[in-house]
């Protein structure tokens, strides 16, 4: 059995404000993809890592790779339109690599905080189940809102998780799916999950962690930099 962890770093970080990608903004002296790469290193049950990247970007991803030893990548694909497509490139550029059996990770280029508990605890739930996704439970007061201004309707949180990246798939599980996606020119799923509830697959569900933040906003950045000096067991316990 393989487990290739495949990257999304697509995006062009138009809330960010900043004319470079927030996956390539530094962090504690490094670029956030770095970190986020540098954890799936770690990790002996993640044998290689596919990069889905902006295409204006490769060149300068594939530099970072060198410079940095980064030595399980092994693919780095050009993203797509959107987030599905990029995760739809990449899942594709796997078709003849990739056994029934193997496991594909999919996760956030801007997500660095990723302590190696929740990595395992999530390949333990996928080859039990054949998926896995970080979730958390909902603990705020959830209002349903058609226009983001007001609500009426109390949603009972007890019956809402928080899903999160990483999320882990059987591969010979969830490219059927995204192949019927392709076929029906869908291309508006965020995430995996959301495929493979479509096509009614039942997700199921590993530990999160509240501080799994993506970084997305200037704010964030001073946040993320803090969160980088807590140890594994203060930002995460398995179940």
């Amino acid at each position: 059995m393989r487990t290739v962890a495949i990257i999304l770093a697509g995006g062009i970080g138009q809330r960010m404000g900043s004319t470079v990608p927030k996956q390539f903004l530094e962090v504690k002296g490094k670029p956030i993809i770095v970190h986020t790469i540098s954890n799936f290193e770690k990790n002996p049950r993640v044998d290689s890592v596919l990069i889905v990247c902006n295409p204006d970007w490769v060149d300068y991803l594939n530099d970072l790779v060198t410079k940095y030893g980064l030595s399980k990548v092994r693919w780095v694909v050009p993203g797509g339109e959107t987030s599905h497509d990029s995760t739809r490139n990449g899942i594709f550029s796997l078709r003849g690599e990739l056994g029934k059996d193997d496991f594909i990770i999919i996760h956030d280029a801007a997500r660095p905080i990723l302590p190696q508990g929740a990595i395992d605890e999530m390949l333990d739930v996928a080859a039990e189940h054949g998926n896995a996704s970080l979730a958390i439970p909902c603990y705020e007061t959830v209002i349903y809102t058609e226009d983001q201004k007001c609500g009426d309707r109390a949603l009972d949180r007890t019956t809402i998780m928080r899903v999160q990246t990483p999320q882990a798939y059987r591969f010979s599980e969830i490219l059927p799916l995204y192949e019927r996606a392709e076929a029906e020119d869908r291309h508006d799923f965020v995430y995996a999950d959301l495929v493979a509830i479509e096509y009614g697959m039942k997700v199921y569900f590993s530990s999160g962690f509240v501080n799994n933040i993506k970084v997305t906003r200037p704010e964030d950045i001073p946040l993320c930099e803090s969160l980088m000096g807590f140890t594994e067991e203060q930002l995460f316990s398995r179940k």
